[in-house]
């Protein structure tokens, strides 16, 4: 028999067996001890980290970056807080950016989150850094509302705009608006106003021709901002009024969720034509924002008759209900509305339950070309601790130590979806049209993307 001649440069493959999954308990173990072993000692569970030589020089260049994130006012997130936050995310939402505390605000106004680098935040304006605090702490609140204060802060980087030598400002400043909205996406989820608003101020920056002079430029890019805020949302809700007017009729008694800027307007232009005696209006609210106190104060100042009922108590109410009016943060190519949560539990009780119409007061710049199908895919989560506060603003025995209770979680949805089938008609700025028909608005106002296809 002939023995077959071994090739030396085979050898024989060895594979290692795959690594066990650790648990976090397990991975934070092995990191104290390899921190130990590099002769760095823990404090506590933040996973900041001190050097044992206090006259190392990388100490002091350490110190000198916290300095740097101190001195810029950081909104610095409890590490304990921040873990129990996730720890206690509820599973069907744990694809959803977790809410996380922000503290220590400093009057600088500057907010650095931890997807942010401080480098970053150091070059972004100081209106952009206010303006992150503002959406992240609820100061500025509504789709409206956080849109034109985006688009007034844009307005002050481009005024304090300078365009880098052998660069063009179209091409530089496009650049730079990435990482601004960035920061305030990181601050808190931008809405599909602000998004649209947003590619609006690109495709206008990508329009410039090259032979403006910079000053010349940034003129016609703020005036741009203004017409767009004027046009898109101011003017829109005038003419919103205008059309939702003519469906009220004298002892109309109307019913609002929450407050909306758009129907809060109409509600005044009926005042104005029709009288203060012409209709009367119901305010329903609903914790955590009790955002249906403002609208009731502002009704009633105008001298306008009002009553305010708790979402719970909406049954009792809808026997002498003849219309309903609701505002939308957006609203979905198939005609399905996104509003604050509880939205759709008044459609869908005013719809069915008592078959009285439900009117959507939406600006078209709030239109997404998306089709959304339920609240959980996209959704916002807002703080858990809102749900915690009694109404004497203190925590209750049970709610106030959730934290440490076991098998207890909180859940603060922001939005819900109303189905297409629940809205008898949405009022815009182009007239009042169908929910079906918000495609063909899509068509109308980008036909540039009329030819795209790939679905959205």
């Amino acid at each position: 028999m002939e023995k077959k001649s071994k090739d030396p440069r085979k050898k024989d493959v060895v594979i290692p067996p795959k690594k066990p999954k650790l648990t976090k308990a397990e991975r934070r173990a092995l990191q104290e001890k390899q921190r130990a072993a590099k002769g760095v000692k823990p404090t506590g569970d933040s996973g900041q980290k001190v050097q044992k030589t206090a006259g190392d020089p990388g100490s002091k260049q350490k110190q000198a970056s916290g300095d740097l994130i101190s001195g810029l006012g950081r909104h610095q997130i409890a590490p304990d807080a921040a873990d129990i936050f996730t720890s206690k995310a509820i599973k069907l939402f744990s694809h959803l950016p977790q809410y996380k505390p922000l503290e220590n605000v400093t009057s600088c106004g500057v907010t650095v989150k931890p997807m942010t680098k401080v480098s970053q935040a150091a070059n972004l304006h100081p209106a952009i850094l206010e303006l992150g605090i503002k959406y992240a702490d609820g100061s500025i609140r509504g789709a409206n509302a956080r849109c034109k204060a985006m688009m007034m802060a844009f307005k002050a980087v481009i005024r304090g705009y300078e365009t880098p030598k052998d660069k063009t400002l179209s091409f530089d400043l496009d650049q730079k608006i990435k990482p601004i909205f960035q920061h305030l996406t990181n601050c808190r989820p931008h809405s599909v106003s602000m998004g649209n608003a947003i590619t609006f101020i690109k495709m206008t920056i990508a329009n410039l021709s090259r032979d403006v002079k910079e000053d010349e430029a940034k003129d016609i890019l703020c005036e741009q901002i203004d017409e767009y805020v004027k046009e898109r949302i101011t003017f829109a809700d005038e003419v919103i009024a205008e059309y939702a007017v003519s469906k009220i009729q004298n002892g109309d008694v109307i019913l609002v969720y929450g407050r909306s800027e758009a129907v809060e307007l109409l509600l005044y232009e009926q005042a104005r034509k029709g009288g203060i005696d012409s209709f009367r209006v119901i305010v329903v609210d609903s914790r955590p924002l009790m955002e249906g106190r403002a609208m009731l104060e502002r009704l009633s100042k105008r001298g306008i008759q009002c009553s305010y009922i708790l979402l719970n108590s909406l049954s009792y109410v809808f026997k002498e209900v003849t219309k309903v009016f609701i505002g939308a943060a957006a609203l979905m190519s198939d005609g399905s509305v996104v509003s604050r949560v509880g939205t759709a539990g008044v459609a869908l009780m005013a719809a069915r339950t008592c078959n009285v119409p439900v009117l959507c007061c939406c600006e078209t710049y709030k239109i997404s070309a998306h089709v959304q199908l339920e609240s959980i895919t996209r959704n916002e989560l807002g703080n858990p601790d809102d749900l915690a506060v009694t109404a004497d603003n203190t925590y209750g025995s049970i709610l106030g130590d959730w934290r440490t209770t076991p098998n207890l979680k909180l859940l603060n949805i922001v939005y819900d979806l109303t189905p297409a089938e629940h809205i008898s008609g949405i009022i815009t700025e182009l007239g009042i049209l169908p929910p079906t028909s918000v495609a063909v608005i899509l068509r109308e106002m980008y036909p540039q993307d009329n030819n795209e296809s790939d679905f959205r």
